[in-house]
């Protein structure tokens, strides 16, 4: 059962704005108004209404449960404690019924106003007077709701500014307010930080002389896996490969119960942005102590794997160790030096050679494999988009991958030998109904096969034959989508369901403890450190983290929609190669090719017919041409409007360039 939470009034000196104070008197309930945090991190209130003479008295809220945000508004119960301060605990939160507005402050003919930056929000919200809170024209703003009002427009008051809508890193802003992630850390937090030290090699295994390389992207900000690899040496096991993966021992850093573990699990998970990340962990760790930097001591827990010629796990062992990183590699790098000559392919044919063996047993085993664009925004001197591109899938990305995931199942495994509580990395088989939409639309492509009968549960290679079939058409793209969208979201939990897409019956997190809370919490268990929560916390833990993820993904995809639409304002009027993604009633939906973006283009731009929605044929039809526009077909459209504070993209169909989408009849099947 959740604790109330409470309110204190300290006299203690340092906190961020304004001052703690014993007020002389006060009453015996107060509606108090978060406003900002103290240099503990604790939330800072203040109260609505003061009876007393002078301002009202800025109080610290200890939370024992539920969290009050900023703006937020709660009923208190006042009472003096021992020490001659002064609490209040929480009675009632009054503002669970409003809603916060991520927008942009401007003066309208009405008054000041607050634009959504949500382009699914199209309500225009007025200030109430007195609440624009120093709010300046086109300064991005964090908006609380007020009451509807039987007439009129939507009311807000601001309780938060961003700063000014024209800054380069306005989209990871929005970003980060929009989903309410933390980005500042307790002064507690940040004093253990802080204090940490450099491990010596007392009570570990020495692995300094074995050359560990980290392999990530050139643009990696935290390094907390290195991999190395040899054929073998027991006759037993001719052909096969001992893998050592180590990964920074965090649990080391970060303990049970401390400032820095509340914290982390708070947060969940890292956020990446094109311009700034926003850690799990304090930047004295992150970026540094649990960083494994090249030529410095760092302390790990490596995970000695061994596996035969054909990629199978023959057995493992985990150890807490030094180590010191040989190199800090890029995959573009590893990819040259492989095709090189010299002492640096020498030193990664064994990487690869061990890598051929394990992607062997990925193909036999049957895990889905997606081929998905990603993109990278890269950014000017300013922070501002200079390039939008996607990344390239290159063979030393699936190399650490499946070393990772090679890991990750030991984990696992182990912890089932050892009887220790484990934060499984589930993902459950497709809804059937999800199953039963993708057989029909892949039918209409062209594309049968899908093949599962009612009731029974697919295997992963069913999908990958889809996928090999459609690998050579217009549309694989489209049916990489589509088996994505069709399948169930992965999550953590204490419960084991086994690992749908990989095709594994158990399967953990290990090996990214700086920047995934679940990864710590396997660590500690492979350690042997007492749990910190009930099982029934621990399913808890599970959902939180997981939802964590879900606001991760959620805020790097709105970041990267609008670095994209900033990107293209200065295209407007252009010609784009796209592809058709949706249908709607009021348009059709395109991702324009090179950058990824996604735009409408409206059923009024089409001309002057009357166009329908065709479910079964997920086209737009027009009435008396006939023409169709279905999922799939290859556009040139033409840039009309680029909104870099929704990610609004608008487009028109350039005609002349329709790349035949515009055609009569149904679509060609693709045998």
């Amino acid at each position: 059962m959740k604790r109330a939470a409470s309110v204190t009034f300290g006299r203690r000196r340092g906190a961020r704005e304004g001052r703690l104070a014993r007020p002389p008197a006060f009453p015996e309930v107060a509606v108090v108004e978060r406003f900002g945090s103290d240099e503990d991190g604790l939330p800072l209130v203040r109260p609505i209404a003061w009876p007393r003479p002078g301002e009202a008295p800025v109080m610290r809220l200890v939370e024992a449960g539920d969290s009050l945000p900023i703006g937020g508004r709660a009923a208190a119960r006042l009472r003096r404690t021992e020490d001659g301060e002064f609490e209040a605990r929480i009675l009632r939160r009054l503002d669970r019924d409003r809603e916060r507005v991520v927008g942009l402050f401007r003066h309208g003919r009405g008054g000041p106003e607050v634009v959504p930056a949500d382009r699914r929000n199209r309500t225009l919200y007025r200030v109430l007077p007195g609440e624009a809170n120093g709010a300046r024209e086109d300064d991005l703003v964090i908006a609380e709701t007020l009451p509807a009002r039987r007439q009129g427009p939507a009311q807000v008051r601001i309780v938060e500014r961003l700063g000014p809508a024209s800054e380069p890193h306005a989209a990871s802003l929005i970003a980060i307010a929009e989903n309410d992630i933390p980005t500042e850390f307790p002064t507690a937090a940040l004093s253990e930080a802080a204090a940490a030290m450099p491990v010596d090699v007392k009570g570990r295994a020495d692995l300094r002389d074995v050359p560990l390389v980290t392999i990530d992207g050139a643009d990696a900000r935290d390094f907390d896996d290195a991999v190395w690899a040899e054929p073998d040496p027991d006759p037993d096991n001719r052909g096969g490969w001992h893998i050592l993966v180590a990964i920074a021992d965090v649990a080391w850093y970060v303990r049970p119960g401390s400032a820095l573990d509340r914290e982390a699990q708070n947060r969940g998970n890292s956020v990446y942005f094109p311009d700034r990340v926003v850690p799990m962990l304090p930047p004295a760790l992150s970026n540094e102590l649990c960083s494994l930097k090249p030529n410095a001591d760092r302390a790990c827990l490596a995970a000695h794997l061994w596996i035969d010629a054909a990629g199978r796990k023959r057995r493992h062992r985990f150890e807490r160790a030094l180590m010191r990183s040989q190199a800090r590699l890029t995959y573009e790098e590893v990819e040259r030096a492989r095709h090189a000559t010299g002492a640096p392919t020498q030193r990664l044919r064994p990487l690869y050679a061990a890598w051929a063996a394990l992607d062997e047993a990925r193909r036999r085993r049957g895990a889905i494999d997606l081929d998905l664009p990603e993109y990278r925004v890269l950014l000017d001197g300013n922070g501002r988009p200079a390039s939008i591109e996607p990344r390239r899938r290159l063979d030393s990305h699936r190399l650490i991958e499946e070393f990772m995931i090679l890991a990750n199942v030991a984990a696992a495994e182990e912890l089932e030998r050892l009887g220790r509580p484990c934060m499984y990395r589930v993902h459950d088989a497709p809804d059937p109904a999800k199953l039963a939409a993708l057989s029909e639309f892949l039918d209409d492509l062209g594309l049968p096969g899908l093949g599962v009968a009612k009731g029974q549960a697919p295997k992963p290679a069913v999908f990958n034959r889809i996928l090999a079939r459609a690998a050579a058409t217009p549309v694989a793209a489209l049916v990489n989508e589509l088996v994505l969208r069709a399948q169930a979201q992965a999550l953590y939990s204490p419960a084991n369901i086994g690992h749908f897409g990989l095709a594994l019956r158990r399967y953990a997190h290990f090996t990214s403890p700086i920047r995934r809370y679940a990864d710590l919490l396997v660590h500690r268990a492979l350690l042997g450190e007492p749990p910190l929560a009930a099982a029934q916390d621990f399913a808890e833990i599970g959902a939180h983290i997981s939802a964590t993820e879900r606001r991760a993904v959620a805020a790097e995809r709105a970041a990267l929609d609008r670095y994209r639409a900033a990107f293209l304002a200065a295209a407007v009027g252009q010609v784009f190669a796209a592809r058709i993604t949706g249908i709607a009633e009021f348009g059709m939906f395109v991702s324009l090719a090179g950058v990824g973006a996604d735009g409408l283009v409206p059923i009024s731009s089409l001309g002057d017919d009357y166009y329908r929605r065709d479910e079964r044929g997920h086209s737009l039809v027009g009435r008396r041409s006939r023409r169709a526009f279905t999922i799939g077909d290859a556009v040139s459209v033409r840039l009309l409007e680029a909104d870099a504070l929704s990610a609004r993209l608008v487009l028109a169909l350039e005609e002349s360039g329709s790349g035949g989408a515009a055609r009569r009849g149904r679509r060609p099947r693709y045998r």
